[in-house]
Formats: C-alpha cells, sequence, structure tokens
C-alpha cells in the first residue's frame, strides 16, 4: 500500500503548497459534517463553503456513523425506582446501552462555474436531527450556494448553512476527536426547538412548574438543527504570508430545519479568527488560530419575543496531523442568556409529574449559563491518537433550585485507517452537582440529589465510515 497522499511529511513543511485537486475535492467534500469535538483549527468557512477552482461540476460522497453506546450497571435507576434519562442512550431513551447509526450523509457539491460553488448534503442517521416530537423522518441538513469573487473581500453564501459559532460547530467530521460533544456546546449550543404555542397551564396539574420555565412535552420537540439555519452569510479570509484573517457574518431564520412550526425570528452571528499556519492543508493544516463568535436571536414563544444570546471565545493548537508525535490542543469559553432548556429528567411514566417527565424552557433573558472545555491530543504513532478532555458546564446559576453544575472527563483513542476513516473508542467520566441543595424544597431534595449524584460513566465506541 502506498503512501497516504493526504498525511504531511513533516509536522512544518518548508513551504504552504496548494493541494492537488483531487485531494482537495475529497477535503471539501468531507468537511459537511457536524462537527462534534476539538478539531484541527482549520478555516472552516472554506473548506465547507468553497468548492476548489477546479473541482467537478457534480461530485458525490459520504460517510457512515455506526455508533454503540453504554452505561455502567446497565443504566443506575434513581431512588424512585425509575431509571433517569441521563443514564439512558439517546435519542430514544428507552435502554441504557444501544447499537444504532448515529450519521449516515450523502453529500453533492460542485462548481456551476469558477466563481459559484454549491453544495447538498442529507442526513439519513438516528439523532437529534432526524427525531422530532413526530417521529423519524430524514432530513436536508445543508443546502447552500456560494458566491465569490464579485465583491472584492466578501464571499456570499446562501441557503441551509451553519452559523458562525464556536468551534465545535464549524468543523467537519474528520477534525472529530470524540464520539460526541463537549458538554457545555451539547447543551447550550444545540438549542432544542419547540412549537411556540404550546398552550401554557396544560401540563401544571401533573406536578408544581418552577417559576419562569415552561413544561414541552415530546409531542411538542421539533428537534435540533445540527448548528444549521437557513440564511445569507458573507464571509472571506485573507492571507498575508504565515498569518490568515477569516470572517463570518450571518443573518438568518431562527427556526427548526424539520419541525412543522414555521420560523418566526431573525437570527445574527458573527465569527471572526486569526490564525498563524505552520504549514499543511486543508482541515490537516498546522496552526495556532484565536477565535471569538456571538449569536442573537428572538424568538417567539407563547405569544412573546425572547431574546435569545450566545458567544465565546477560544485558542487552538495543531501541528503534525497521522505523523508520529503530532498533537493538538483547543480550550474555549461560552456563555448564554435566554431561552436555556433543561431536558426531561425521566421519560413519561405513570405517577411521575410533568416537571419530571417533560422538557423545561426558562426563556426570559435573565435566566443563563455558561462553561468551557480544555481538551488535547498526541499521535503516538503515525495512526494511533490518544485524547484527553475536560469540559464544565453551569446552567442556571441564576436559579439557585434549578442550578445544576456538570463535569465530564473524557479519555479515547482513535486509530486513523485513513485521514477520512477511523475507529473511536471513549470514556466519559462524568459527575452532576447541586451548589445550594438547600435552595430545593425538603420533600423535593432526596430525589433531585439521587438524580445528580448517580450519574452513570459511559463507554462509546464508534467508527466514521467515509466514502
Amino acid at each position: 500500500m502506498g503512501e497516504n497522499k493526504y498525511v504531511q511529511k513533516s509536522p512544518i513543511p518548508a513551504n504552504l503548497k496548494k493541494p492537488r485537486s483531487g485531494v482537495a475535492i475529497v477535503v471539501t467534500l468531507a468537511t459537511s459534517m457536524i462537527g462534534t469535538t476539538p478539531a484541527l483549527a482549520a478555516n472552516w468557512f472554506q473548506l465547507q463553503g468553497v468548492s476548489p477552482p477546479d473541482a467537478s461540476r457534480v461530485a458525490v460522497s459520504g460517510f457512515l456513523e455506526p455508533d454503540y453506546s453504554a452505561f455502567q450497571g446497565g443504566g443506575t435507576p434513581t431512588i424512585n425506582g425509575f431509571v433517569p434519562n441521563s443514564n439512558m442512550a439517546g435519542p430514544n431513551f428507552t435502554s441504557s446501552d444501544t447499537f444504532q447509526i448515529l450519521r449516515a450523509r450523502l453529500m453533492i457539491r460542485g462548481n456551476l462555474n469558477k466563481n459559484i460553488s454549491y453544495f447538498m448534503g442529507g442526513e439519513f442517521g438516528d439523532n437529534g436531527l432526524t427525531h422530532t416530537g413526530n417521529g423519524y423522518a430524514p432530513s436536508l441538513i445543508d443546502a447552500h450556494v456560494t458566491f465569490s469573487h464579485y465583491i472584492r473581500g466578501v464571499r456570499i453564501e446562501g441557503g441551509i448553512i451553519r452559523a458562525p459559532g464556536p468551534e465545535q460547530a464549524m468543523q467537519g467530521y474528520m477534525g472529530y476527536n470524540f464520539t460526541n460533544f463537549a458538554g457545555v456546546t451539547q447543551q447550550l449550543m444545540l438549542q432544542p426547538f419547540y412549537n411556540p404555542d404550546v398552550p401554557t397551564g396544560t401540563y401544571l396539574s401533573g406536578g408544581l412548574i418552577p417559576p419562569g420555565a415552561q413544561a414541552i412535552p415530546d409531542a411538542y420537540g421539533e428537534g435540533v438543527n445540527g448548528f444549521r439555519y437557513p440564511g445569507v452569510m458573507a464571509m472571506d479570509w485573507f492571507n498575508y504570508g504565515r498569518w490568515q484573517t477569516a470572517y463570518g457574518i450571518m443573518a438568518g431564520n431562527f427556526s427548526p430545519l424539520t419541525g412543522t412550526n414555521s420560523g418566526n425570528s431573525l437570527l445574527y452571528a458573527a465569527r471572526a479568527q486569526e490564525s498563524y499556519i505552520f504549514g499543511g492543508r486543508g482541515p490537516f493544516r498546522s496552526d495556532v488560530t484565536g477565535f471569538a463568535w456571538y449569536q442573537n436571536a428572538d424568538p417567539l414563544f407563547n405569544g412573546l419575543n425572547y431574546q435569545m444570546r450566545r458567544y465565546g471565545t477560544g485558542v487552538t493548537y495543531s501541528q503534525g496531523y497521522m505523523h508520529p508525535w503530532g498533537r493538538w490542543i483547543k480550550a474555549e469559553y461560552m456563555k448564554g442568556s435566554g431561552m436555556i432548556s433543561t431536558p426531561a429528567v425521566f421519560s413519561s411514566a405513570t405517577g411521575l409529574p410533568a416537571q419530571l417527565t417533560d422538557a423545561l424552557l426558562y426563556p426570559g433573558s435573565n435566566n443563563t449559563a455558561h462553561g468551557y472545555y480544555i481538551g488535547a491530543g498526541l499521535f503516538v504513532t503515525k495512526r494511533l491518537e490518544v485524547d484527553l478532555r475536560y469540559d464544565v458546564y453551569n446552567r442556571l446559576p441564576n436559579l439557585p433550585v434549578q442550578n445544576r453544575v456538570f463535569t465530564t472527563y473524557a479519555a479515547g483513542l482513535q486509530y486513523h485507517f485513513t485521514p477520512l476513516t477511523r475507529v473511536m473508542l471513549d470514556y466519559y467520566a462524568r459527575t452532576a452537582s447541586i451548589p445550594d441543595p438547600n435552595a430545593i424544597t425538603p420533600s423535593a431534595r432526596p430525589l433531585a440529589e439521587s438524580v445528580t449524584s448517580q450519574l452513570d460513566n459511559e463507554v462509546m465506541m464508534e467508527a466514521v465510515l467515509s466514502f
């Protein structure tokens, strides 16, 4: 077997050569995937928005992600005898272990002419995008056209596109280092959509809903968007020797891709980044990148518009992808206010009150959450990679009765058959705490403490199979 043409021969190449067209086509096709973990700090605006100049008019690719996950002890129940959803495998939460095709993506992209690129991607896997309150349905996850060189310094991308945001929301699947997102990205940035016409008061009889919250039964859930929204983005990048400046500014529609409810709010998002490039190319380049981002929307819910803000900053370093002693380090902090969601503690069960079996939405802008993650990885051989990550998510610190702090220690191994095909094995040690237990009424406190103290650890194994 010959040397793989995607792998840089040195962690610091002597020059910044342009990739050959075949390499560039495969790499840009591959970057259609939603990210899940700290990526190599590539220019995702370029890779996901623009095909190589000499790309064909039509190119087809895709990937499969078979996934096995299991919680220790077969899913630990709480003191009421029920297993919480946090100890059950999603998206159905009916078992403590599961095997599924987590993602199955078919992608088509190319150039209509030298200045116009297009990209379309369909999702057929079993995840939060394809599962809504109405059941399973495949979805169009990417569909956009990019116009380049018509305006100096500005490329215009329109359609269903990734909103500029945190690194894990920007990256493509070849940048995965773990089988799932950091906790703060998962809970704060994968905002669930709900039908805005949930009848207020209907579900209060099943239990006392916390002040400022709205209970959302499963039937009113409309899934997540995988960081995508319909809209228009102005973006571009500029090279100055080894330095690169990149930006993206988007105006879009804050609405579900798969739900039946029409959108009702503008989304504004922006990201700026500065990179120093050591060498390499595409998503496998070696560099240091600093970035900052901001998102704002005013979703309508039960007849009222609520402000939702998200913002953050971070830094990445990567050098020597698929090279012995190649390494990466990443850290990111993010914060949000308004539209803070807490998932259902238990699946629907007879005798459990609504605040335990329904998702709760805290729409007011006074509700906040914040968190961060730090990750690092090392290639101990050309193909074997070891990864570590630590992440913290502090949810609703403004509401002591609902305040929870989630901490996850993650350790993983990856074996790279090629840069685009690999197998991953991860272990997640998870804890949750209640900063102020006395804020909870004495009658409800034992169950709340049981739910947080009996959070199971999880093992996941996943393959990424590209074609």
